[in-house]
């Protein structure tokens, strides 16, 4: 057995995704960061250990342009290419790649942390070590940080050194939250185990163990559905534990849920009722997936009004978009449904507020532990969005370290530069940073995309229920066309509306509304005479009421900052109106309603340096001409006076609109997004105004990429796309230059 002392300038308590971004993030701000992990993978519940899939903003596709971007992004789009089917095995290896590239982070796996030093009175605490035990190494490790992140999402770390926290559910009047329980109790979410399952190709023979359970004795036949070919995903109703304490119960809670496993697997192969004589089970979790325990209490408590009014707020360092997804607490012996959910209209957006302990003064949290209500953590509880919040901490865990402040004591402002220079998930905030020269330059291109239209169409679309168009108002909306069939004649309704806030893709408030008569024929370009001219850029959604006699037309062609949609009715169950539940793009993704909508603005140079790095009530991308008609497109900056440079990155599309999955929840049809750049070189004006490379890039598959030449001085670079991985114009969100 070994005593020794580890000194980091941050502590990283956690290696789930929220603990592995956070310190991704704060390593790249140049602090020498412990990565500490309890487990031999990284990865928490979305390891090879549990294998959860990685759920956020996104919805599964039901909110739009959503998918986290910066370190989540980064894995996310990384684990694409590799992994397109979804093994485990992979996954757990980009997560270790991407916390291996980074020199400052220090890793300790199977490093239990259970001991904390931590100093002052009860209001102003302050955490001066943490110790460490390494299982199967005999090393007892004390680690000395000026910051620390509890990223454990049982929160043990901060409970040690005396931060204030909660387990349970808040009372209603508390938060003033309709989702909320009369009176205050701890009941929290429970824990599930999956499975996998596979084909022999032979008959396989299932003896279950005695501690099977007969399930036809529970109600979970009646209430659960279960069929022998359902992958891991469709099982997450197997949940244990809410009416119990999920950490100090953990054993009996796994076992719980072992014995349904195994009786489940039983019913599907003895019980007659299932065609599975060649199935087999190929892997059965053992590590409980927790959903819930302790959750800090911060500056600010984010609460179900927050989530669903969509509160922007000053201090916003990250989003989610997830629904608020509570679980009854007898879990998979519910007679109730397993989940309630229910959706804003879009993204929300999270505190800064919200990530740093109120009473203790150097301990930041990422992850399902942040300070949140019971029912707004039923949001901000899944992966992508522990992930996002994780870069944020980690980001200001790095600032406090090198200011010597406090989280609290940190400027909001210095935060966003640097999280918006880091290209994290931030939505509706135009970076400003001062250094960016980029920000000062001239932009101009060989082409853009100038017109909006969509006009050779390759399937009918049969009206039978509202469609939805969304197209940019940019500078403003004016002579929309629609092709349509009309079998007789007969009337056409069209509705204008203004989704409102930027990061919105519903139909919120009504604009204006035409009804036109329509004679019978094909293929007709229908003028319909709607106009909107807002006050600054943002999303137009046209919904094209049901008509059984009429036929949209849809083209295989995807539009950048194009959506289409069709109208569902409103479930019997939900408890009140879901915009976002009722318009889906199901059969329409990556596709697009044939229009005409005249010239736009939407995709000019200049748009490459008006500081956003996503989607917000327009697309924010430079657009080429199509490559066929103008190949190798440029793109330049140029300045009045030469600049030093020694640094540019490119921002590529990475396509935020598209739903990514780590594990098998859905396949995703290509292993790089069409939309990245694929080749390409940057190029500078020398003193004689000839252009001279000075980057290149081949086969990329990257969003963000930085290019560091020799240190030189321009009037003026360019980049010059070659190829793309398939889209037909050249896509480029940003371009960023520094001294």
């Amino acid at each position: 057995m070994r005593n020794e002392t580890a000194r980091h300038d941050i502590t990283v308590v956690g290696g789930g995704l929220a603990g592995v971004c956070a310190a991704i993030a704060a390593a790249r701000l140049g602090r020498s960061v412990a990565l500490i992990n309890n487990r031999p993978v990284l990865g928490g519940n979305a390891s090879s250990e549990v294998r959860v899939w990685v759920c956020g903003a996104t919805g599964h596709g039901k909110n739009h342009h959503a998918r986290e971007g910066g370190i989540m992004g980064e894995l996310l789009v990384e684990n694409q290419f590799r992994n397109p089917d979804g093994n485990p095995y992979y996954w757990d290896a980009v997560v270790l790649d991407a916390v291996r590239a980074e020199p400052g982070i220090t890793l300790y796996l199977n490093t239990d942390v259970r001991e904390v030093d931590a100093e002052g009175p009860d209001e102003a605490r302050r955490i001066t070590a943490v110790t460490g035990w390494m299982m199967g190494s005999e090393r007892r490790i004390r680690f000395e940080s000026s910051q620390f992140l509890d990223c454990t999402g049982d929160g043990l770390i901060g409970h040690l050194a005396g931060a204030h926290h909660r387990i349970g559910r808040e009372s209603r009047a508390e938060y003033d939250e309709a989702w909320a329980p009369e009176t205050a109790d701890g009941i929290t979410l429970g824990s599930t185990l999956l499975f996998y399952t596979k084909d022999a190709g032979r008959p396989v023979k299932f003896v279950p163990p005695d501690f099977a359970k007969d399930i036809t004795e529970t109600s979970i036949p009646q209430r659960r559905i279960i069929k022998a070919g359902d992958n891991g995903c469709a099982y997450w109703w197997i949940e244990f534990g809410g009416e119990l304490d999920t950490v100090h119960d953990n054993e009996r809670i796994r076992d719980e849920l072992w014995s349904v496993i195994y009786g489940i697997w039983d019913h599907i192969k003895n019980s007659g009722e299932f065609d599975a004589a060649n199935m087999t089970l190929e892997w059965v979790g053992s590590v409980p997936g927790k959903r819930e325990y302790r959750r800090f209490l911060g500056d600010y408590v984010l609460h179900q009004g927050d989530i669903l009014g969509q509160t922007e707020f000053t201090d916003r360092v990250a989003f989610g978009g997830w629904s608020i997804d509570l679980h009854p607490p007898q879990g998979m012996y519910a007679t109730e449904a397993g989940a309630r959910q229910l959706y804003a209209d879009g993204i929300y957006h999270i505190p800064y507020r919200s990530l740093y302990s109120v009473n203790t003064e150097n301990l930041l949290f990422a992850g399902r532990n942040i300070s949140a209500s019971h029912v707004a953590f039923g949001s901000t509880r899944v992966m992508a969005t522990c992930a996002t919040i994780g870069q944020a901490a980690g980001t200001a865990a790095a600032l406090c370290a090198t200011g010597d402040v406090t989280p609290r004591e940190l400027p909001v402002p210095e935060l966003h530069r640097a999280l918006l220079r880091q290209d994290a998930s931030l939505i509706g905030l135009a970076s400003t940073d001062p250094d960016d020269l980029a920000l000062r330059a001239t932009v101009t291109a060989s082409s853009a995309l100038s017109g909006l239209a969509v006009e050779e169409p390759d399937e009918r679309w049969p009206l039978t229920a509202d469609a939805g168009l969304l197209l940019p108002a940019d500078p403003d909306l004016s002579g929309v066309e629609l092709l349509i069939d009309a079998d007789r004649d007969t009337e056409i309704v069209i509705d204008l509306y203004d989704p409102e806030l930027g990061q919105n893709y519903v139909p919120r408030r009504l604009v204006g509304s035409t009804t036109l008569p329509v004679t019978a024929g094909a293929r007709q370009w229908l003028k319909t005479g709607l106009e909107w001219s807002p006050e600054t850029p943002r999303n137009a959604f046209l919904v094209i009421r049901a008509n059984d006699a009429l036929a949209l037309h849809r083209s295989d062609r995807p539009t950048p900052g194009v959506l289409c949609f069709t109208h569902v009715p409103p479930r019997p169950s939900d408890e009140s109106p879901q915009l976002l539940r009722e318009w889906t793009d199901k059969g329409l993704l990556r596709r697009t309603f044939c229009f005409r909508a005249g010239e736009t603005a939407a995709y000019s140079p200049a748009r490459v340096t008006d500081g956003y790095a996503r989607p917000y009530a327009g697309p924010h991308m430079w657009v080429s001409a199509p490559l066929a008609d103008a190949p190798s497109p440029w793109l330049e900056l140029a300045w009045p006076e030469p600049v030093a440079l020694s640094r540019i990155e490119v921002i590529a599309d990475d396509d935020v609109n598209e739903d990514l999955i780590n594990l098998h929840h859905h396949r995703t049809p290509f292993d790089t997004l069409p939309t990245l750049l694929r080749d390409y070189r940057v190029e500078a004006r020398d003193t004689d105004g000839n252009w001279r490379e000075i980057a290149h890039v081949a086969q990329n598959r990257r969003r963000r990429l930085t290019h560091t030449p020799e240190p030189l001085t321009t009037s003026a670079i360019r980049v010059v796309v070659e190829a793309t991985n398939g889209a037909a114009s050249a896509h480029i969100v940003a371009v960023r230059a520094y001294e």
